[in-house]
């Protein structure tokens, strides 16, 4: 019997090889940047951000949420809702709190300090998709384990939801080619990964938009949706102007970039 983390690795590796797969067989947009260059440093930094949660938040949400269960704490536990409800309620409610994170890390000068090290990515592809700085990941723990006490998300309904939402970050950053027609339809539930790419322009109006991470209602919902973005897919620059120098990129600069 797999463990949580057992159960957590085994998605992740299991989606993370599918998307590199579809990024072999069906690219969308030519890479402009040596990809071992951009991998070495995306994975560096996904794996220091293991490690760092690990040392200094050791209590995983599921734990969060057991506390709760156990004390009764948040609505749905306080309602006594149905195995059923609990499970749509938690997921649409874990999803709806990571699309408002999103957006305050974005408008909020302090948080878009830390976000922007994800936005710095000059290309992007599936390992994009997890490489936050640090602080970033510890800020959303904490939202996070908020979000849960307070609605009572049970134990396995979080642990669903991130699983969820990491693969949803791993597939919408992908740089898969779908369909037109399929990607049409699919963005009406979920976020495809030519609907997340406009988030990653240059343009700031653009950058400023389609926040969602799994559904993509919310951005319909609280009018934040862009549909095309002004230069089209294969010709928009990604990243953010001013930090255009792809050799500086490091993994201590990356890091040290919030404190400048």
């Amino acid at each position: 019997m797999l463990s949580e983390s057992g159960w957590r690795f085994l998605v992740f590796i299991t989606l993370f090889l599918l998307i590199v797969a579809g990024e072999l067989l069906w690219p969308r947009r030519e890479l402009h940047f040596p990809k071992w260059v951009r991998w070495r440093r995306n994975l560096s930094l996904i794996g220091l951000d293991v490690l760092i949660l690990g040392l200094l938040m050791p209590i995983s949400l599921s734990m969060v949420a057991l506390r709760a269960q156990t004390d009764h704490l948040g609505l749905l536990n306080q309602l006594q809702s149905g195995p059923a409800t609990n499970v749509i309620v938690g997921l649409v409610w874990m999803d709806l709190v990571v699309y408002w994170q999103h957006r305050w890390f974005h408008r909020l000068p302090f948080l878009w300090r830390f976000h922007k090290v994800h936005h710095l990515d000059l290309d992007i592809d599936v390992t994009s998709g997890l490489r936050f700085h640090p602080i970033e990941i510890i800020l959303s723990w904490c939202i996070k384990a908020a979000a849960v006490l307070f609605m009572g998300v049970s134990p396995s309904v979080v642990l669903i939801s991130e699983m969820v939402i990491n693969g949803a970050a791993m597939f919408n950053h992908g740089n898969i080619a779908l369909p037109l027609g399929l990607d049409r339809w699919l963005r009406r539930i979920i976020v495809t990964p030519d609907m997340h790419r406009i988030h990653h322009s240059v343009a700031r109006s653009e950058t400023d938009s389609n926040y969602g991470f799994c559904l993509s209602w919310w951005d319909y919902l609280f009018f934040s949706y862009t549909a095309q973005p002004e230069q089209g897919h294969i010709s928009m620059e990604l990243g953010l102007r001013g930090y255009r120098s792809f050799s500086h990129h490091t993994l201590l600069y990356l890091l040290r970039l919030p404190f400048k």
